[in-house]
């Protein structure tokens, strides 16, 4: 380990200082959890942040879907051929825009929800975590990525500048 300084903190440029390597090494940890329910529902970890999205809210543009999930057109897109070729979801142009595609849940994609729900208190009781502490790692996450994104933002219109 690292030695630290008179904060506390660990040194600069070490892994164990890295909240990079921290918050990819809970992801890969909680993704890795996830798998083994999701291969029981026979789809990906992606595949059910899409259904998530979807069971909150059906029948988003394919675009307003991309930008509640943060992902771009080019990662959404081979997601929902994969899920309307697996008869979860169904993608259909908008009349009124023809170059606007909405999504919506069929019948089995909706069903599937029943059959996941038990995931979300399995993931909680792993994290070993109350209530109170769930909840407020959530925020937590919720305000770095606003931050981080502000922060990102804000760079590359200096670099722009």
């Amino acid at each position: 380990m690292a030695s630290a300084d008179d904060r506390g903190l660990p040194a600069p440029l070490t892994l164990d200082a890295a909240l990079c390597f921290a918050v990819y090494s809970a992801s890969r940890a909680l993704t890795g959890f996830y798998r083994p329910m999701l291969d029981e529902l026979g789809i990906t970890y992606p595949q059910y942040l899409v259904l998530l999205a979807l069971w909150e809210s059906d029948g988003p543009s394919v675009g307003a879907l991309g930008e509640r999930l943060a992902l771009d057109y080019g990662t959404l897109s081979p997601l929902l051929k994969r899920l309307e070729a697996a008869g979860l979801v169904s993608r259909t142009r908008r009349r009124e825009d023809e170059r606007s595609v909405t999504v919506r849940l069929t019948d089995a994609g909706a069903a599937l929800q029943t059959r996941a729900s038990c995931i979300p208190e399995e993931v909680v009781a792993a994290t070993g975590l109350d209530a109170r502490s769930f909840a407020e790692l959530r925020a937590t996450l919720e305000r770095l990525t606003a931050n981080v994104n502000a922060a990102d933002a804000q760079r590359r219109a200096a670099d722009a500048a």
